[in-house]
């Protein structure tokens, strides 16, 4: 006698669904349900949904605990990587400057056509330019003159997470994916806070073992 198949969807391996890994790194972000709805094309209570949900695999009270969290996915390009804890901690160069624009198209014209300043990409709300290196970030997410913030790389976003925690660093989140390339490549981001409170921000990319 055969076992009738089961139907509805795969089970996946990971501790959450890919759509719910893609809701926890944008709650981590930040981004507030109604945001996150918007970007993604679904409803409010699809992302309250998918929040629950990972909340209470994860054994999370709310969102605040869950941008404390970390552990990638485990397909991540990221999870690949050999943490070595006994290696020091080096921050910087200074990977890029994030700037708050009102209009992000008049922005991403005046920035290129007028300044010169060489494009990269711009998608939604976000254009990105190249400033001999470092990557200059307009974002429409906020007001103009907000202050600035400067984002540091790290060769392992993990460890440098870990060590600047076990030094009394206050993270707003911990780190989260916020890009994935077309061939693969990851951009992963944290956010901490400096003494008098203003944020900074740690970026790291992950490519695919080749």
């Amino acid at each position: 006698m055969t076992t009738p198949s089961r139907r509805g969807r795969p089970r996946h391996d990971d501790l959450l669904t890919p759509a719910e890994w893609q809701i926890v790194h944008a709650v981590k972000h930040g981004m507030t349900s109604r945001e996150i709805a918007h970007r993604r094309g679904i409803s409010i209570d699809a992302v309250k949904y998918h929040v629950a949900n990972a909340l209470g695999k994860l054994g999370l009270e709310n969102r605040r605990a869950l941008r404390q969290w970390h552990q990638p996915p485990k397909q991540s390009a990221l999870k690949s990587r050999e943490i070595t804890m006994d290696a020091p901690m080096k921050l910087g160069p200074i990977g890029q400057i994030a700037r708050s624009v009102k209009d992000i198209k008049q922005a991403e014209i005046w920035y290129s056509t007028v300044l010169g300043i060489p494009h990269l990409y711009t998608f939604g709300k976000l254009a990105f330019f190249d400033c001999g290196g470092v990557r200059l970030m307009l974002t429409a997410e906020g007001a103009a003159g907000d202050e600035s913030i400067l984002y540091l790389r790290a060769a392992d976003i993990a460890a440098a997470y870990g060590d600047l925690r076990s030094r009394g660093v206050e993270f707003i989140s911990a780190p989260h994916m916020i890009h994935k390339h077309a061939d693969g490549t990851e951009e992963w981001m944290a956010f901490f806070k400096d003494p008098e409170g203003r944020t900074l921000g740690l970026m790291s990319q992950a490519a695919p073992l080749a």
